[in-house]
């Protein structure tokens, strides 16, 4: 007869109270195994989350969420919060749509404090929310688990100085998660971290320096002196001086895995009343031996299997595989080319400049603000800097690319990865609105490839600019080649890939290039000529250009991988209008709303871009302007 499971029996995090510590490891390792289970399947965070199940259980076996509040930054190592906290029967729908997110989501639980997806937030709402708590009188310890890469964030270090200032007692868990764990995490180190932890130490330190303060004349600065020695003599053993100059409680090193110290810390450390920083160092992948050998590789990772750890791979190159080729090719030919990450290399694909160029390559960590200001001042010093960017971790930094790049007009190229749907990943991943947001930005070129060819023609053509240009892409497979791709750029105008003396023209560009052309062929079946156009350039877009050739057509259709609401279809139906031309005008894009998460292929579907949507689309407009007999035949 099989044994019961520990994991079976846990509804919620109270059941963890009544758990041995011989028991809590082996529900760890249940854990770990629940998590390989579905992320090899559905894909997912995979060694963040390995790296935190021991760090998760002695959080929630000490405190009471949520009447305390638990807040994970960048939220993607939250899986064994998710399993814990009465979700594993739905833990199967990780990552699908209308299943789990992979991210803590207030709609899923009252566990999950906030919605999080991207890094360095963490402290800020934390104590946003532990000093609303004290303005209202409410009561409940406040958690913030924030990652030693997330400190790299401007947002978190400014937190950390309010922190210090107002006195409250917000515990900041700082998840150290390197390959390897401190020297000094040692038998000294856990007994004199468990001794500042207590309450008698506490005590003790309040009424010393009291004392101390109260002897005449030589008091104050006697205490001074003191507080210098022991900070001079902690620097020597302990990691911990910064928190300790900003005025922060500091404990750790501690073993993330060691379950009995975790729990012993965390309980002295929930009695304290002022901020304090836990130090936890945990190895990411744990449990798992490819992830413990490469935890960058698996970090976020396709489907896998479990046996050898082989990722799933795609036939076809991605626009990212794309880039990462051209751009370390041109800075072949060009030594003043340089590339930028804000602690993304392998994600955007700067690796393989990295390994070519290492002294022209910059990680800047986790600091988008910073990456695009730092571009401008290599711009300025006569390099050409590439800066490779997620779409949305490129929102941080919008000011800087209005006043550090496009006011001064530096030739900064911007490569907006992740621009459009990124699928699984969810509404805090989405690029779904750097249209919107840059389009309106003077001096600032917008360009969008749709196929290898193009990559190389746009990168080419930005580094040759004297203006900043962005280049965004989506997490997709690059369209196939185009006969198309041998015609240079002219500033605002595309190219016709399909040409047909059709009554109906798509325009698009990017990966929807190949759904409108998967239309254009199915419209052809109901004898409905279509012709397809692509875009190339989203700002300038030469609109004169553009109204010449709808003039030829019944129907203009523009689909685009973006927000509708200031998006390019958007602007030319304005332009269209102002001019008092009226031409039959279909608009496809995103809806105002924030995209759930889901496979590309279900939300390209879902909101009627994926090629027989298009088509239908069309139809049905003709159908309402009376100028076709409805068709069965592309009905979704």
């Amino acid at each position: 007869m099989t044994e019961k499971k520990i994991l079976d029996t846990i509804r919620g995090p109270q059941d963890l109270h009544g758990l041995s510590y011989p028991q809590l490891e082996q529900l760890a390792r249940e854990l770990r195994g629940a998590i390989m289970e579905v992320v090899s399947k559905n894909g997912g965070h995979l060694a963040s989350n390995l790296g935190v199940v021991e760090l998760t259980l002695a959080l929630h076996k000490v405190f009471r969420s949520p009447h305390d509040k638990i807040i994970w930054d960048v939220g993607h190592q939250c899986y064994t919060h998710k399993l814990i906290t009465g979700r594993k029967n739905r833990f199967h729908t990780l990552r699908t749509l209308g299943g789990m997110s992979g991210f803590p989501r207030r709609e899923e639980s009252p566990h999950d404090i906030v919605e999080t997806g991207h890094a360095s937030t963490s402290i800020s709402v934390a104590l946003g929310i532990l000093s609303g708590q004290k303005l209202t009188g409410v009561d409940g310890k406040v958690v913030a688990v924030i990652g030693d890469g997330a400190l790299t964030g401007g947002v978190a270090l400014e937190a950390l100085n309010q922190a210090a200032g107002c006195g409250n007692d917000l515990i900041i868990v700082l998840n150290d998660n390197k390959k390897s764990i401190s020297d000094n995490v040692g038998a000294i180190s856990y007994y004199l971290t468990s001794l500042a932890a207590t309450r008698l130490y506490q005590s003790f330190k309040k009424r010393f320096d009291r004392a101390v303060e109260r002897i005449p004349l030589f008091g104050s600065q006697l205490l001074q002196g003191i507080s210098r020695l022991k900070k001079g003599l902690k620097a020597l053993f302990f990691r911990e001086t910064l928190f300790s100059d900003l005025g922060l409680e500091y404990f750790g090193p501690i073993d993330g895995h060691n379950l009995p110290m975790l729990v012993r810390i965390l309980k002295d450390v929930k009695k304290l009343d002022k901020p304090t920083v836990v130090h936890v160092c945990t190895v990411k992948g744990k449990g798992y031996i490819p992830a413990e050998g490469d935890p960058t590789l698996y970090h976020g990772v396709s489907p896998f299997s479990i046996v050898d750890g082989k990722l799933e791979t795609k036939d076809s190159p991605t626009f990212t595989e794309a880039f990462s080729g051209i751009v370390a090719d041109l800075a072949q030919e060009d030594e003043r080319v340089v590339a930028i990450t804000a602690a993304m290399a392998n994600g955007t694909g700067l690796r393989l400049f990295q390994t070519r160029f290492p002294d022209r390559f910059y990680d800047v960590g986790i600091a988008e603000q910073h990456a695009v200001t730092f571009a401008s001042g290599l711009a300025r010093a006569g390099l050409k800097p590439v800066l490779a960017i997620y779409s949305t971790f490129l929102q941080r930094a919008v000011d800087q690319v209005i006043h550090d790049v496009a006011i001064p007009r530096l030739p900064v190229v911007f490569a907006v990865d992740r621009a459009g749907l990124v699928g699984p990943d969810g509404e805090t991943h989405q690029g779904a609105f750097d249209i919107a947001l840059f389009r309106s930005i003077p001096g600032l070129f917008i360009l969008a490839p749709s196929t290898l060819g193009e990559m190389e023609l746009m990168l080419r053509y930005a580094l040759a600019k004297a203006n900043p240009v962005m280049i965004r892409y989506p997490k997709a497979p690059c369209c196939a080649s185009q006969a198309t791709d041998a015609q240079p750029l002219l500033e605002g105008r595309g190219v016709m890939v399909r040409r047909n003396r059709g009554e109906v023209l798509i325009v698009s560009f990017g990966a929807l290039l190949s759904e409108a052309l998967q239309a254009a062929e199915l419209l052809e079946g109901l004898k409905i000529r279509t012709d397809v156009y692509d875009l190339r350039f989203l700002q300038p877009v030469d609109l004169d250009h553009l109204v010449s050739l709808f003039y030829r057509y019944r129907l203009i259709c523009i689909a685009e991988e973006g927000s509708r609401c200031g998006g390019i279809g958007e602007q030319i139906a304005a332009e269209l209008k102002q001019r008092g031309i009226a031409l039959p005008l279909i608009h496809l894009g995103f809806p105002r709303k924030f995209l759930p998460h889901g496979s590309r292929r279900e939300l390209l579907a879902l909101y009627g871009l994926d090629g027989r949507n298009i088509a239908v689309s069309i139809e049905q407009a003709l159908v309402s302007a009376r100028r076709l007999v409805p068709s069965s035949s592309i009905r979704v």
